[in-house]
């Protein structure tokens, strides 16, 4: 009798697409190239405090339903066109979400919301929907959980965030600096800043760990570091958004000789989890940047076309259009009046200097 001391708890393997047969399947057009480099140059730009508009990542929790995410993006593409003085927006279009304990891990993990976790499907879903919002003009921001799917997606990604439970990960840092755009990492759940400023200095400095090539085979990934690392602060036992806050972040960034950088999340614990409660931590961080707050360079906001979630029935068909399946969003008319109200007082402020 064979003795096994390996893979005792694996149920089964399958293989996953090679991530350059995806890439052929649903290869880069030129309208998405030009829509990619030209957000993350401009995100680079306002970063770098060489564009002073504000960078504004909006859209839903997470993305479950292709028809719903186009929409919004077409909505978010308009509206850009009446900001644009003041604002670049980027949408949100996540596919991985972390769980604390269980729950749907999202559309690239399990696209039909089922269980059956058909994730050479998710891939494709997730590749289409970044393919369709990027040549419409609108550029994308994403978190990145699973260190192997940047190979699938990265190359239509213009900003990627890196959440409160992963800043503190090796993997992740390793991962974060050889991305090809610019990442944001979020403090963690309880509110410290020292281990996202740890995070960015680590992922500015050129590592070696094991990773995938565009073949999806195993091997040694050696970066050059990523120079567009920043911090987002999106509370934590308490929010901080607040003046006081930034202050003490500038601080801690200038101690390690970083780029005073600043983008604020504007749900999760800055909002103590209430999704309406977006609408005044905004309006907090305008009268902040009115101020002459420089560091302060962006915002997020969650937000979908309806307000609101809902539970995953595991029945598509009886879903909600349009609401999220994960954190509560604000509703799309709430958001663009919300961010037309911004750029008048923003604009507004222009003309009279």
């Amino acid at each position: 009798m064979t003795t096994h001391t390996h893979d005792i708890n694996i149920k089964s393997f399958e293989p996953l697409i090679d991530p350059e047969v995806l890439k052929r399947e649903l290869p880069l057009t030129p309208a998405s190239e030009k829509t990619v480099l030209q957000g993350r140059r401009r995100i680079e730009d306002i970063i770098a405090h060489n564009d002073h508009r504000l960078l504004m990542i909006v859209g839903p929790c997470s993305i479950h339903d292709e028809k719903a995410a186009l929409e919004y993006a077409r909505k978010l593409t308009a509206l850009q066109k009446k900001v644009n003085d003041t604002m670049l927006l980027v949408m949100r279009v996540y596919f991985e979400k972390p769980r604390t304990t269980i729950g749907w891990k999202g559309l690239i993990n399990d696209p039909h919301m089922n269980g059956s976790c058909d994730m050479n499907e998710g891939l494709r879903r997730a590749r289409r929907i970044l393919l369709k919002i990027t040549e419409m003009g609108m550029p994308t921001a994403t978190e990145v959980l699973d260190p192997i799917t940047p190979q699938y997606l990265a190359g239509l990604v213009c900003w990627s965030a890196i959440g409160a439970r992963t800043t503190e990960s090796q993997i992740h840092r390793e991962m974060a600096s050889g991305l090809s755009m610019p990442v944001g990492f979020k403090n963690c759940t309880d509110g410290s800043l020292d281990k996202a400023i740890h995070a960015m200095v680590a992922s500015q400095t050129p590592q070696s760990f094991i990773g995938v090539d565009p073949h999806g085979k195993t091997c040694i990934v050696s970066t050059k570091g990523n120079p567009w690392t920043h911090i987002v602060l999106r509370g934590g036992q308490r929010p901080n958004y607040d003046s006081v806050s930034i202050e003490e972040a500038c601080q801690k960034l200038r101690t390690a000789r970083l780029r005073e950088s600043i983008v604020v999340d504007c749900s999760h614990g800055n909002s103590r989890k209430q999704f309406r409660e977006q609408e005044r931590v905004l309006k907090n961080i305008i009268s902040q940047r009115l101020e002459e707050t420089p560091a302060l360079v962006g915002a997020m906001l969650e937000s979908n076309l309806e307000e609101g979630n809902q539970p995953n029935t595991v029945d598509i068909d009886r879903l909600t259009y349009g609401v999220s399946v994960t954190d509560a969003c604000i509703s799309w008319e709430s958001t663009e009046k919300l961010l037309l109200c911004a750029h008048n007082r923003m604009l507004n402020q222009t003309k009279a200097a």
